[in-house]
């Protein structure tokens, strides 16, 4: 009785926060824990007027920063770079030149492979400005490489490598073109190598690039970015690349997080390095190798919500809840939850949880 009461009030939460915010078109939410014997797969909302189905593709924006990171954890495992390799050895020098320039010194070839990992290379986002040049002009076309360009143009670094965090898209963009030169595949096919066929990850795909392995009947869920739809926009997925363009249903996206905590994808001791190896990000959460990692706060953040995973900013998250064991993935698919998701995460989800445990 205790259980069903506790997931009765998930649900009401979740549905609730839908149908009273005309901003969240659409929401979806999957909970997995063995331990708990807990399965809850939830669905709200429309994508025009397709009704939200649970077996919809999500993209989950950041969340896919883990993905990448995942595939840098593959190759260092495989001896094909190390997290303390300067980027110099791995970039051409059209994408290395001038990167860097802070205050007068050139920082370019100081700048490691774990900095772009942790967010500390003192590069700032070429992401968002991106983004608001595609909304005021829907048309708007470039490709990867023409956007990153543009970007080293447009944005200066913040600090010197090593000494500052500062999120920025700009260093999950390098990160993707590292793969690509370690491996000679363009990075969704390195995606689909490393990740998608290894985990039967069958519906999954990136958008702008490439299409799932088996067809999908249900159409991907419509996002947002400060009430403005932009899930149609044909550049988009172009903009947002290795940082985060992966689109899959959660059913795929568990299969991901299952493997990770499970040490089937990446070793134990790879994960422990992309955990451990960590900068403050904001109060109550430390960023590890694309990893947020929620830890204790007295009084503000008991111990019992200890969890880590990764969130995105169109509210999507996908986490693990070590105290029962459990697997939290889903999305609100509209930029302006990114922080509510992560209350809602904690406070809706894991607090309820954690009094099963």
């Amino acid at each position: 009785m205790k259980k069903d009461k506790v997931l009765s009030k998930i649900e009401k939460a979740f549905r609730k926060t839908v149908r009273k915010d005309e901003k969240v078109k659409n929401a979806y939410l999957l909970i997995e824990s063995d331990k708990l014997g807990v399965q809850m797969k939830l669905a709200e909302g429309f994508t025009g007027d397709f009704a939200a189905d649970i077996k919809q593709p999500n993209y989950l924006a950041s969340v896919g920063k883990l993905l990448t990171s995942t595939i840098i954890g593959i190759l260092s495992e495989e001896g094909r770079i190390s997290f303390s390799d300067s980027i110099a050895q791995y970039l051409e020098q059209d994408l290395l030149a001038g990167l860097h320039v802070y205050q007068g010194r050139d920082y370019s070839e100081d700048i490691k492979v774990k900095h772009l990992l942790k967010h500390t290379s003192g590069l700032e986002d070429y992401f968002w400005p991106l983004v608001e040049k595609l909304i005021e002009n829907p048309e708007f076309k470039m490709t990867t490489r023409e956007a990153f360009a543009w970007g080293k143009e447009q944005v200066e670094p913040v600090a010197p490598p090593g000494e500052k965090f500062n999120y920025a898209d700009t260093n999950y963009y390098l990160l993707g073109f590292i793969v690509e030169e370690i491996t000679g595949l363009e990075f969704h096919q390195a995606l689909s190598k490393y990740i998608f066929q290894p985990l039967g990850m069958k519906k999954s795909y990136m958008l702008g690039f490439s299409t799932p392995e088996e067809e999908v009947d249900y159409p991907g869920a419509d996002f947002y970015f400060k009430g403005e739809k932009i899930s149609d926009y044909e550049s988009y997925g172009r903009i947002d690349y290795a940082g985060g363009g992966v689109a899959a249903p959660l059913d795929d996206w568990l299969k991901f997080m299952k493997a990770l905590v499970n040490h089937e994808i990446i070793s134990a001791e790879t994960l422990k390095i992309m955990k451990e190896d960590k900068a403050r990000f904001r109060q109550g959460i430390d960023y590890g190798y694309g990893i947020w990692q929620i830890k204790t706060i007295p009084i503000f953040m008991p111990k019992k919500l200890n969890s880590w995973g990764v969130v995105g900013v169109t509210g999507s998250f996908m986490f693990y809840h070590p105290l029962t064991e459990s697997y939290v993935i889903g999305s609100f698919h509209e930029s302006s939850y990114e922080s509510k998701a992560v209350r809602f995460l904690l406070l809706k989800v894991l607090k309820q949880l954690a009094k099963l445990a």
